[in-house]
């Protein structure tokens, strides 16, 4: 959007809600448990990944290919995958908010919360951008995790399939931010993160 944070009052937004990056959880845990569309595709991916994660430990298991340990070393592997995409993932953002015209961008991480955020600060976006911004990571990740699998022998699908259910756990925020887009679908929804006091406001106005 060509609008700034100041400009939205005198464009008929109203502050709808505010979101404290510290206090990330229970908002994701709110609008995660909305009846959305956003919030449906999030939880169809993380059981589709998963049930494909426990078909290939239990083919491998069964056929005596491999013992536990071996499944579990494998497994562990997709953990350690999971973290090193950490920085990609946010990097992904941080080029999708660049894409629909952000400036400048940052991060920021909180390791005992365990979040990490791309950040491009007093950047108004409007629900179209958002989905761009919030959907690109997991689409692309998603995306290579599955045609590698498609390539690699069945040992090496346990660990793909552990990075990919583990990543689409991992993308809960993204979903549910879209969530609350379509929860309040009602209203013209835009949003926008300080970043010097670390919160993310919420405006709408009637359609």
């Amino acid at each position: 959007m060509n609008l700034k944070p100041e400009e939205l009052e005198e464009n008929g937004y109203i502050l709808l809600d505010e979101m404290n990056h510290v206090e990330i959880v229970p908002f994701v845990k709110k609008f995660l448990h909305k009846w959305t569309w956003f919030s449906l595709l999030y939880y169809l991916s993380v059981i589709i990944s998963f049930s494909l994660l426990l078909f290939f430990c239990m083919k491998l298991y069964r056929s005596g290919i491999h013992t536990i340990d071996k499944i579990l070393l494998q497994i562990f592997l997709g953990i350690l995958l999971t973290l090193a995409l950490i920085p990609f993932h946010e990097w992904i953002h941080a080029l999708a908010y660049k894409s629909q015209g952000a400036k400048q961008t940052s991060f920021d991480a909180n390791l005992k919360r365990f979040y990490f955020l791309a950040i491009a600060d007093k950047f108004v976006t409007g629900k179209r951008e958002f989905k761009i911004v919030a959907l690109a990571p997991f689409l692309i990740i998603s995306l290579a995790l599955i045609i590698a699998s498609c390539f690699s022998g069945e040992s090496w699908k346990i660990t793909l399939f552990t990075t990919l259910t583990i990543h689409s756990l991992a993308c809960s925020g993204d979903f549910a931010l879209l969530s609350y887009f379509e929860f309040n679908k009602k209203k013209e929804v835009v949003t926008y993160d300080d970043k010097e006091n670390k919160v993310s406001f919420f405006y709408g106005r009637e359609k």
